[in-house]
């Protein structure tokens, strides 16, 4: 008795196993677009919790309004942990650093 490969109609699963499949350059790189997405939701979030606009953060830490822009854009690839720091700073935060396993491909 041959097992039937079990089928989904999530577009999601679908799209990944098509684009990105097996392939771990494909994977490496979806994970690294995750991470700079979290960082940069994660800066947007903090500072509207806080109640400031992108000029009032980047005056309290000696920066530009485009920067804190750019920061908050997912495909932004330059976050450095100085920078972090001061936002965190500012928001009266601190940046903890966690590794975590990567995620595992999908089965669709």
């Amino acid at each position: 008795m041959s097992k039937k490969k079990p089928t989904t109609t999530d577009g999601i699963k679908i799209l990944h196993r098509l684009i990105i499949g097996n392939d771990p350059a494909r994977q490496a790189s979806l994970e690294e677009e995750r991470a700079n997405m979290e960082v940069a939701r994660k800066i947007y979030d903090l500072r509207e919790q806080a109640g400031f606009t992108q000029r009032q953060l980047a005056k309290l830490i000696g920066t530009t309004a485009s920067v804190i822009c750019r920061l908050e854009d997912a495909d932004y690839e330059g976050h450095s942990l100085a920078m972090l720091n001061r936002i965190a700073a500012a928001l009266g935060k601190r940046v903890t650093i966690e590794f975590v396993p990567m995620r595992h491909k999908r089965s669709a």
